[in-house]
């Protein structure tokens, strides 16, 4: 097994190497980048923003007078340039990296990664990581617990459905299922609030963050209760919205297995059927949930979660990528992805080694990758 676990850690260099090309061929390619921005800020508000870079534009930019005539050089590339100091563009593009070439820009961005050196914001004026560190308590919190709890009430709940397949249980808990797959997580969202969050009825549950104003000053049995506060409303949105899927997945996989003839021969020696179910079924029919789990969590803590941060404003890692993507923040953008391809890849190595945890027959020693 320690052979095949290199192997997988040696694969992830080529499939992140892959990915971070990819995705930054196609951001490149993407209009409106970080000098696009800058240009509208200035056209916009031009005393804020030249003052933020060094008031290169002077009087070309002014808000009295007449713009002078577009000139040609670094200004003319850019949409929106007319009429800008190309001067201020060229700076501009120095400032961002621009002035380099593509590849070069790439070579020293993985350069930079190799220390975990993520470099620092354009916008927010501050290191990534720093923001990455700031903002993961948030989106872990959310991870974790919805992932828990899904799980806790989906594998039970579609080994009940399993075990008394066309009952009247299993009838109307389909009837939940249904709902459930039905109502996405953030209109539930929404419906908590209206109901509980002092929407239009109920005000018992906070609207905002993750934690109340005076969260230091408490103790810590006060803490946790205010943490989970906090999370109730959020988490149970995200419940509702995940764990569908995974009862039915749970369900048709040990209905699968209840049919095959090791059970048939189990139930004939006269084993009881709560030996059969979990000595025997429940193993083999695990595997299948277990190799969705990594998926499943990288889902939930990093695309799951943007529209909760977003409704109970949670500045989380979700929120954080989604503010990159509109403001074209590439430190952010990368090294978010680069953090989010790693774990990710890492999180399937530890779904396969899980394997073996659930079913001892499982090796890997003469598996290739």
């Amino acid at each position: 097994m320690i052979a095949y676990i290199i192997r997988r850690l040696l694969l992830v260099i080529p499939t992140l190497l892959g990915i971070m090309i990819l995705n930054f061929l196609i951001v490149q390619a993407a209009p409106g980048g970080p000098v696009e921005q800058i240009i509208a800020q200035i056209q916009g508000t031009a005393v804020e923003a030249t003052a933020r870079f060094g008031g290169q534009a002077g009087t070309e930019v002014g808000t009295g007078g007449e713009a002078p005539a577009q000139q040609e050089g670094p200004a003319g590339s850019y949409r929106g340039a007319q009429g800008l100091d190309p001067q201020f563009i060229a700076d501009l593009e120095k400032q961002f990296g621009f002035d380099k070439p593509m590849h070069e820009r790439f070579f020293i961005m993985l350069g930079n990664y190799l220390t975990f050196d993520f470099g620092e914001s354009f916008f927010k004026d501050r290191k990534v990581i720093d923001l990455v560190i700031e903002r993961m308590p948030v989106s872990i919190s959310l991870g974790i617990w919805t992932t828990l709890l899904t799980y806790l009430i989906s594998i039970p709940l579609g080994i009940a459905k399993a075990v008394r397949d066309g009952s009247r249980f299993d009838v109307w808990s389909s009837g939940l299922v249904i709902v459930g797959n039905a109502i996405p997580s953030f209109l539930f969202a929404i419906l908590l609030i209206v109901l509980f969050a002092g929407g239009s009825y109920l005000d018992w549950f906070p609207l905002r963050g993750l934690t109340s104003p005076n969260w230091e000053e408490l103790s810590w049995p006060a803490r946790i209760l205010d943490y989970f506060w906090h999370l109730a409303l959020p988490i149970l949105a995200m419940v509702i919205g995940g764990f569908a899927g995974l009862t039915m997945l749970t369900k048709n996989s040990f209905l699968d297995q209840i049919h095959q003839q090791y059970v048939i021969t189990a139930r004939s020696k006269g084993l009881a059927e709560r030996r059969v179910l979990y000595g025997h079924v429940f193993r083999n029919a695990m595997l299948i949930v277990i190799a969705g789990f990594p998926a499943a969590f990288v889902g939930i803590l990093f695309t799951g979660a943007l529209l909760i941060e977003v409704i109970f404003s949670l500045n989380g890692l979700g929120l954080l990528g989604f503010e990159a993507v509109i403001q074209r923040d590439y430190p952010i953008m990368f090294g978010t992805l680069y953090f989010f391809t790693l774990l990710g890849l890492l999180l399937n190595i530890i779904g396969d080694v899980t394997y073996m945890f659930v079913d001892p027959r499982i090796h890997f020693e003469s598996q290739e990758v």
